[in-house]
């Protein structure tokens, strides 16, 4: 791996830490001032809606600037958005302005993979990126609780400026605080990221030309008979893993009688298993291979459902870390297959866009379905259920669609395949 890979995983590692140590402080900050309930859950969707929004404008943003540039502006954002959580403004519209750096991070993150190594590399690299970040989940969700805990809070509350009251007087208030050290360290890694040869792009003068440009290439992904299969792939399962966690946690409440605290460390069993399936894909997976791992998806559905029969922790948690590890490796290999023919049909930072909007867009409406299940009496149990039967059912549907494509589509799946296995880049679109 080349040397500005390792800067690159650093800055990710770093900025992501925060970004989940950031969500843990912003539910308790929300839950000291009194909120209610419904504003807590809010969080999630409020992080997932300027990716939804800005999707037409960040790829092509990203794709106009060096990404190591675009990278350190966007952590800016981020630690703005920190400093509105601290100086008063409402924590679920300064989450949302982190949201928005992290909207504008991502297709930088993953564009700049593909300009710095060869494709056959790609599987690999994304294998560590998305290892290095479900280690980052699990290890920002514990550092935002410690942050607040008895041990660490005291230290930073009594950590003063001298000759300045910086009003920071509680637990997540220093926490929040201190985590804006974090997005300035990844900050300075993103200085560091090297300048790659790939061409920049200009950004269009008109904004409607963006949103043409982005639903032109929504349509260019989704009728590639290999870019649709592994796009309706990722969408699902990041769908799913946006909104398990809620699951988990309403699940180990009913099942194992858990609180909040012990119920969030079985989020991280799963994030563990997922790190494993992920390392494990990432070296044994081949990218003209990667729709082979589908059924996956379908047998992940049905282990999904049997969380129902679940009561003993001790058989819950090798469960959840076979669930994480097949939905780990399920997804490297997609991914990486996905930004392969988004980076051949229309640049890496556009196919970036295309693939996070279809995925929150994903996250967003399921976590829109399952709240409004809840509010209609569903059991905990039944929320499980309907997310399994979901899973499962349209899985098998992206399996038939897959056949049918090798049937209907064989020279096409074929040719897209031997692109696929060969490193050289056969670029078959023309700008426009």
């Amino acid at each position: 791996m080349k040397k500005g890979f390792f800067t690159i995983m650093a800055a990710q590692f770093f900025s992501s830490l925060a970004d989940n140590a950031l969500f843990v402080a912003a539910v308790e900050l929300l839950k000291s001032g009194g909120a209610a309930e419904w504003q807590r859950a809010a969080l999630v969707p409020m992080f997932a809606l300027f990716y939804v929004v800005l999707a037409p404008f960040v790829g092509a943003f990203a794709d106009a600037l060096p990404k190591g540039r675009v990278m350190f502006m966007s952590n800016a954002i981020k630690v703005v958005g920190c400093l509105m959580m601290l100086f008063g403004t409402h924590p679920l519209a300064a989450y949302a302005i982190v949201g928005l750096g992290a909207a504008a991070y991502s297709p930088a993150k993953y564009g700049i993979l593909t300009e710095l190594l060869p494709p056959s590399q790609l599987v690999k690299a994304n294998g560590w990126i998305e290892g290095l970040t479900i280690m980052s989940i699990i290890m920002g969700v514990v550092l935002g609780g410690q942050l607040m805990g008895q041990v660490v809070s005291p230290h930073l509350l009594a950590f003063d400026l001298p000759g300045f009251d910086t009003g920071i007087d509680t637990p997540p208030e220093a926490a929040i605080a201190s985590l804006v050290i974090l997005y300035v360290l990844a900050a300075g890694f993103n200085l560091r990221i090297p300048r790659t040869d790939t061409p920049l792009q200009s950004f269009p003068s008109h904004p409607a030309t963006l949103v043409n440009d982005f639903l032109d290439c929504n349509r260019r992904l989704w009728v590639d008979k290999l870019g649709q299969i592994s796009l309706a792939t990722t969408t699902l399962f990041w769908g799913v893993s946006g909104n398990l966690r809620y699951i988990v946690l309403a699940w180990a409440a009913v099942a194992l009688g858990y609180d909040t605290t012990k119920a969030s460390s079985l989020v991280g069993v799963v994030a563990v298993g997922t790190a494993v399936g992920a390392v494990v894909a990432s070296m044994k997976m081949r990218l003209d291979a990667a729709t082979k791992v589908i059924p996956l998806g379908i047998s992940m559905g049905i282990l999904v459902l049997g969380m129902n029969w679940l009561r003993d922790v001790s058989l819950a948690i090798p469960f959840l870390i076979l669930l994480g590890g097949l939905s780990g490796f399920l997804v490297v290999p997609m991914n990486a297959l996905l930004q392969h023919r988004g980076h051949n049909l229309m640049g890496a930072g556009r196919s970036i866009a295309v693939q996070n909007f279809n995925e929150q867009a994903c996250i967003l409406a399921l976590g829109f379905l399952y709240s409004a299940c809840t509010k209609a009496g569903l059991s905990a149990y039944g929320a499980i259920t309907a997310f399994g039967l979901t899973v499962a059912g349209f899985m098998y549907v992206i399996k038939l669609w897959h056949e049918r494509n090798l049937r209907n589509h064989t020279d096409e799946v074929e040719q897209l395949l031997a692109i696929a296995r060969t490193d050289g880049h056969h670029h078959s679109h023309s700008r426009h």
